[in-house]
């Protein structure tokens, strides 16, 4: 029996409007949704369908108002979890004033790390992403792609089991997006999980194994990124995952 790094059972989000909150606005609709360990999965959808969510409800940042979440075999409700999780936000907000490497010890403690592992993790990480001669810097001076390599740096410090990068590419020049696609692939040959949250259907296109897609908070499509390709009619010109994405929203939508 495969393992499931994250399973989604009949889960509803819904947030209260108005006065004493209403009906409220769903923002997850009945998702059932299963993640196998080991692969790379893609959450892709158009703005608002639900899919940071769905990632903070994993990562127990908000509550699902029905439905059941495991996360890494665990009820979500075992924190203990988060221990094996690594995650890279969109926006990071670490303090301005650290540079690198004590950003990165700050989050390692948080994390629970020893000082003795964070000596050797830290130096190692930013190395790999390219920050080594930046290391004691304020991080104030940094753009924005120097700042999604320390994400992703941060994201990698506890060697995670279930890695969750949302919008990773942003600002990320062409060697960043290359260092991004190693990362991927290193945690998918180590046996590890990747959950991939973009806009960005090259990368998609280039590494996922199996995606799900979120329209109006519902899975409107779950399966090999292959099989949307074959699935949908093919024009002379031939089919992309762009055309066949925009198929799907278009569906979902109307459903």
């Amino acid at each position: 029996m495969m393992a499931i790094a994250a399973e989604f059972n009949h889960v509803v989000k819904r947030y209260p409007t108005g006065f004493l909150g209403g009906a409220g606005i769903e923002a997850v609709c009945d998702v059932t949704l299963a993640i196998p360990q080991g692969r790379i999965f893609a959450l892709l959808g158009p703005n608002r369908a639900g899919k940071t969510t769905l990632i903070k409800m994993l990562l127990t940042l908000t509550r699902p108002t029905q439905g059941i979440i495991t996360r890494l075999g665990e009820p979500v409700k075992n924190r203990r979890t988060l221990a094996r999780v690594g995650y890279m936000h969109e926006n990071h907000a670490f303090p301005r004033y650290l540079s690198a490497v004590e950003v990165l010890r700050f989050y390692g403690g948080l994390s629970g790390l020893s000082a003795k592992w964070l000596d050797d993790r830290v130096s190692q990480l930013l190395e790999k992403v390219g920050l080594a001669d930046r290391a004691r810097e304020p991080i104030r001076q940094f753009s924005k792609g120097m700042l999604q390599r320390l994400g992703l740096a941060q994201a990698l410090l506890n060697d995670p089991e279930l890695l969750i990068l949302d919008e990773p590419t942003e600002g990320l020049d062409i060697g960043g997006r290359q260092l991004l696609r190693t990362v991927i692939q290193e945690r998918r040959a180590a046996g590890k999980t990747v959950i991939l949250v973009t806009h960005a259907l090259s990368e998609v296109e280039e590494l996922a194994e199996e995606l799900a897609v979120l329209v109006k908070g519902k899975v409107a499509y779950r399966g090999r990124v292959e099989e949307l390709l074959a699935g949908a009619s093919r024009d002379s010109g031939g089919r992309n995952l762009e055309i066949s994405l925009r198929d799907v929203y278009e569906r979902g939508a109307s459903e």
